[in-house]
């Protein structure tokens, strides 16, 4: 499930229009998602194709919803593309079949 709607800017390349280093943007944000209220340590953000990939499981929609604001503030400017899932966490609906 891809989400390019998070971004929509130039492709990115070692460097941005600004002049920063695009790797160094990933690690802050992969510093940031692990450090602040979410210590979200399932989500990964990599440069592929010229462009930033969020990938992972994380366990609620609120989560996801911060980690893609948490992105945008970091990323902005670039186009990024998220496949972050949210993880079934609902009981099973009836018992398994052995």
């Amino acid at each position: 499930m891809s989400d390019p709607v998070a971004h929509q800017g130039p492709a990115a390349s070692e460097t941005s229009a600004a002049g920063e280093n695009v790797e160094y943007r990933v690690a802050h944000l992969h510093d940031r998602l692990a450090a602040e209220e979410l210590g979200e340590l399932g989500v990964r953000a990599e440069i592929r194709a010229g462009a930033i990939v969020l990938t992972g499981t994380v366990p609620s929609a609120q989560c996801r919803e911060t980690v893609l604001r948490v992105a945008h503030e970091e990323l902005a400017g670039l186009t990024v593309h998220t496949d972050v899932v949210v993880a079934e966490t609902a009981g099973p609906d009836h018992a398994e079949e052995l």
